[in-house]
């Protein structure tokens, strides 16, 4: 189950990645050409993926679903852009971001709790 859970935080992690680049090319303006959100989640797919002898390597991916969705239910344009106020792409960019990292949240917090509990039984 820990394997399972670790893939869904990475899968997570890269629709998040493909969500924000839906955004992106729907028009949303972002502060650089590329997007940070995007690089981020990418290392942490990265992080997650590559450090599967460490235990903790999930929370990494929980820890940005966590970050990212606030981030969203924070802004001022988060709602709009989920429910279309800016146009059917950004909706579908936001929904895709929205729905990976919240995967990559839940799943996150299962593979590090196995993982701390294979860990500790060790």
């Amino acid at each position: 189950m820990r394997d399972r859970a670790r893939t869904y935080t990475i899968l997570g992690l890269l629709v998040g990645a493909v969500g924000i680049g839906v955004l992106r090319a729907a028009g949303v303006e972002f502060p650089v050409a590329i997007p940070p959100g995007i690089v981020i989640l990418l290392a942490g797919a990265l992080v997650v993926g590559l450090g599967r002898r460490w235990w903790w390597s999930p929370a990494v991916g929980a820890a940005l679903g966590l970050f990212v969705a606030v981030g969203w239910a924070v802004s001022p344009t988060g709602w709009g852009n989920l429910t279309g106020r800016a146009g059917a792409a950004v909706a579908a960019g936001q929904a895709l971001q929205l729905v990976g990292v919240l995967t990559a949240l839940v799943a996150g917090m299962v593979a590090t709790a196995a993982g701390r509990r294979r860990h500790a039984a060790a």
